[in-house]
């Protein structure tokens, strides 16, 4: 009885010949640039989405601009929690304060957004930082208007709050600056 051994398993020559390999990725769809002008390395990453991660560069200042927010983010939300008093006496020059819980809570929130932006420092991705940028866009224009209305309700003008308010424009044009260059798209060269 002899046994009959199977012929030894041998490799597709398609799968090694580079042409046959490049039709099929032309079948599938994958490896050309899409409507979009991204290339997709797999059929996987095509249906399931890649990170939209910088193609070319980063805007100029962009990672200082996000390390800055974070330490303010930072600096008042530590003030506002342990200092509170002296916070709100800084902006609207009063000596007291009712109670000194909402000015904590403020810090709070603060720090929770701090946290926020300390994270998205070390991300490349565009989606990410676009939500951060906007974060800090929307938190400055209602701290800003906030900040306004209460100096009108009260009369009060102090060269902190104008100072306060100024800064707040300030930093609500360089969010939104930043914001629009991460969302453009990269120049095709």
């Amino acid at each position: 009885m002899t046994t009959k051994q199977p012929p030894p398993l041998m490799k597709k020559h398609s799968q090694t010949d580079l042409v046959s390999r490049l039709k099929t990725r032309k079948i599938l769809g994958v490896g050309g640039e899409d409507d979009d002008g991204e290339v997709h390395r797999s059929k996987i990453s095509q249906v399931l989405g890649n990170e939209i991660k910088f193609a070319m560069r980063e805007p100029l200042g962009l990672r200082v601009w996000q390390f800055v927010s974070a330490v303010i983010f930072s600096g008042v939300a530590i003030m506002a929690l342990t200092f509170p008093d002296q916070l709100y006496d800084a902006v609207f020059e009063e000596e007291s304060v009712n109670s000194k819980t909402p000015i904590r809570l403020y810090g709070g929130a603060l720090l929770s957004i701090s946290l926020i932006m300390w994270n998205a420092l070390y991300t490349a991705e565009k989606v990410i930082i676009r939500w951060t940028l906007l974060t800090e866009a929307c938190y400055f224009g209602i701290q800003f208007l906030v900040t306004t209305i209460t100096l009108v309700e009260t009369g009060q003008a102090s060269l902190g709050a104008a100072l306060l308010i100024f800064s707040r424009v300030l930093f609500v044009c360089i969010s939104i600056y930043y914001y629009y260059q991460v969302g453009r798209r990269p120049k095709k060269m």
